[in-house]
């Protein structure tokens, strides 16, 4: 004999979580009491086929199908000539058309409501089926089924099921019972909840509703889940009552009438209040306060029909152009569509300019000043219209952009098709730092953008050597003056020499060069100092300068000088203290002439004048014009280069000529 294939067990109680074709039990103990809850059948072992005495076995089964073979049922039964029976109770609901499917080897019988419906009793071979169609009225009805196997191997299945054609089944549902409702005026939510129905063919239910005054209901809801027995609804928040009713459908269409009808007053869907504007950098931040019973939002701006759908409290428009002003309105919109009025509209606000971007920040230094640059690009196509800017500068992070900006010494820009770069100069800076800057935009309201990328740069640590005394110093009188000469410096950051003259002192070893001045600067290493070759005594130094200013002389008080004798051009003919002409000179290197121009201190009575130049050969002051001259300016093109050259001006009258007023010009070669 073999046990049964499902686990089965007697007992005095049984705990049993019951559906349509599912089962759940807890095994009972042998020779008790058994209860099944619907729909799970009960089923009672005999050992007998007359099913007379008292049951061997009781337990709960979810289902009949087994096949036992030619083994026997259940410990304590024989294997041949037993019986078993299963029964239920269980509630139909509505009824309708079904199908009972039977199957058994030996003798099967059903039997609903005591009635048999299929007989197949008698002792066979083989299993023997039968299917039947039948109508089952609404309501509870009680099924059992017999079995017995008289000999050989024994099997059994049943199944009922209800037809679910459109063409075979007209049966409605019953109507739902027990139908609650739940206001929340906060949320603007009737929750609606109901009786399970009991027919097996059922297929969810729908929820109704309409205005207490209407007489058509419309479809607010489905479910399609038979355990779903609840279902949540929005009514129009417009302070009107709204009456509901549930109704089940089953698989073959069928619906059956309302339930019990349910009313509730709906709340009136507020205008949204507190609604504020903001411009923030990702576009103008909106938000209201929430309104009781709205699912979302309608959020208009300025006048245009247009209006964007939120579903929270907040939005950020990001469509706003920079710079562009816009205004707000907000009306709350409920589960079924109903649109509150709209709010005031807010004060026009904008979108600030964007932040700089492409910072860069870079050094320069100079003869002791040292320079800071930070520049920076704006887009004035996309940016906004930018006023100015604010400068923040710190020298430690991060930069305070709440604190006073940093003026600039000067702020230039460049224009480009839609990008505009600046550039800050500061010379507002120590040595070896390191400052840190941001950059802000700012419009014509005075309000900043977003701080700009943090740039940061050092400046130079000072450079403070001296550059080397210059060497190898010499001084060559001229004709026009003294070629002063010197060796290159090694230092690669010379980049300037600056000549001094003095006063020398002294006589061989014990020369000296006191009250020393600066006479010029020299960008190589030579100088001419042109000086009126007079013979008399002088002395020079050169200081190299590098380009942080940096030089020997400067640094130590002390140099290399060179004394020199002048040469002795100067005419041997002495010119009068005070002639009545007064010349002046010089040599225009653009025209390469001489070029000579005088004043008479008290009249003539002509206006004719004489030029005259001193020639060294003959020693004498020799006439450049041979017809006096009726203009107070002379072009000597013929002086000689490399020397210095001595003028007489005389002032011709009739019977003879005027003391000759004098001058010099150097011209060097």
């Amino acid at each position: 004999m073999t046990p049964a294939r499902r686990t089965t067990a007697v007992a005095t109680t049984a705990v049993v979580l019951a559906t349509a074709g599912t089962l759940l039990t807890t095994a009972p103990a042998a020779n008790a009491a058994v209860t099944c809850a619907s729909p799970v059948f009960k089923r009672q072992f005999y050992a007998n086929t007359g099913f007379s005495g008292t049951p061997k076995k009781t337990d709960c089964d979810s289902a009949i199908n087994e096949n036992w073979g030619a083994g026997a049922p259940a410990s304590g039964l024989p294997s041949n000539n037993f019986g078993v029976r299963w029964t239920v109770t269980r509630d139909f609901g509505s009824g309708g058309p079904f199908t009972f499917t039977a199957a058994a080897q030996d003798g099967i019988r059903v039997y609903v409501d005591g009635k048999r419906k299929i007989d197949l009793w008698k002792n066979v071979s083989s299993t023997q089926t039968k299917t039947l169609n039948l109508t089952i009225p609404s309501g509870k009805h009680t099924l059992r089924v017999d079995y017995v196997n008289w000999t050989g191997s024994a099997n059994v299945k049943f199944t009922y099921a209800p037809r679910t054609s459109a063409t075979v089944d007209k049966v409605k549902p019953l109507a739902p019972k027990g139908i609650s409702v739940a206001y929340g005026k906060a949320t603007n939510k009737a929750r609606l909840t109901w009786a399970k129905n009991a027919e097996m063919d059922l297929a969810g239910y729908r929820v109704y509703r309409r205005l207490s005054t209407a007489s058509t209901w419309t479809k607010v809801g489905t479910t399609t889940a038979t355990s779903t027995t609840a279902y949540t609804d929005s009514p129009p928040a417009t302070g009107k009552s709204y009456v509901y009713e549930v109704r089940a459908y089953d698989k073959a269409g069928n619906t059956s009438t309302g339930s019990a009808d349910l009313s509730v007053t709906a709340i009136t869907l507020a205008t949204p209040t507190g609604l504020t504007a903001t411009g923030a950098d990702a576009g103008i931040a909106v938000s209201w306060q929430p309104v009781a019973g709205a699912v979302k939002y309608r959020l208009a701006h300025d006048d245009s029909g247009a209006y964007t759908t939120v579903t929270g409290t907040s939005y950020t428009d990001s469509s706003v152009a920079r710079s562009v002003y816009r205004s707000y309105k907000v009306a709350a919109v409920d589960a079924s569509g109903h649109v509150s009025a709209y709010s005031a509209v807010t004060a026009q606000v904008r979108r600030p300019v964007a932040a700089p971007y492409g910072m860069v920040a870079s050094a320069a230094s100079g003869t002791g000043v040292y320079r800071l640059y930070v520049n920076w690009t704006v887009n004035t196509a996309t940016g906004g219209a930018y006023d100015t800017f604010h400068v923040y500068r710190s020298t430690s992070l991060p930069v305070d952009t709440t604190a006073e900006p940093f003026v600039c010494d000067d702020l230039s820009y460049n224009i480009g098709d839609d990008e505009r770069g600046y550039s800050c100069r500061d010379e507002q800076v120590a040595p070896a730092t390191t400052y840190h800057y941001v950059v802000k935009g700012v419009d014509d309201t005075g309000t900043e953008s977003l701080p700009s990328a943090t740039v940061s740069v050092a400046t130079p640590t000072p450079d403070t050597t001296a550059p080397a005394p210059v060497t190898g110093l010499t001084a060559t009188p001229t004709k026009y003056g003294i070629e002063l000469d010197w060796a290159d410096n090694a230092e690669s950051d010379v980049v300037r020499y600056v000549v001094y003259r003095g006063v020398p002192a002294g006589d061989g070893d014990g020369q000296s060069c006191g009250s020393l001045g600066q006479i010029g600067t020299a960008f190589k290493s030579q100088y001419t100092h042109l000086t009126l070759p007079d013979g008399g005594r002088n002395c020079y130094l050169v200081d190299a300068v590098d380009d942080a200013g940096n030089s020997a002389y400067t640094a130590t008080g002390q140099a290399t000088t060179v004394h020199v004798t002048e040469l002795d051009v100067r005419p041997s003919v002495a010119s009068p203290t005070e002639p009545p002409v007064t010349v002046n000179g010089f040599y225009d290197t653009s025209f390469g002439r001489v070029e000579l121009s005088w004043n008479v201190r008290y009249p003539y009575d002509t206006n004719k004048y004489y030029v005259y130049r001193w020639n060294p050969a003959t020693q004498a002051y020799e006439k450049l014009t041979t017809t006096p001259l009726t203009t107070k300016r002379y072009f000597d093109t013929t002086a000689e280069p490399g020397t210095t050259h001595f003028y007489w001006v005389t002032v011709a009258y009739t019977n003879g000529e005027s003391e000759p007023g004098s001058t010099y010009v150097i011209r060097q070669p």
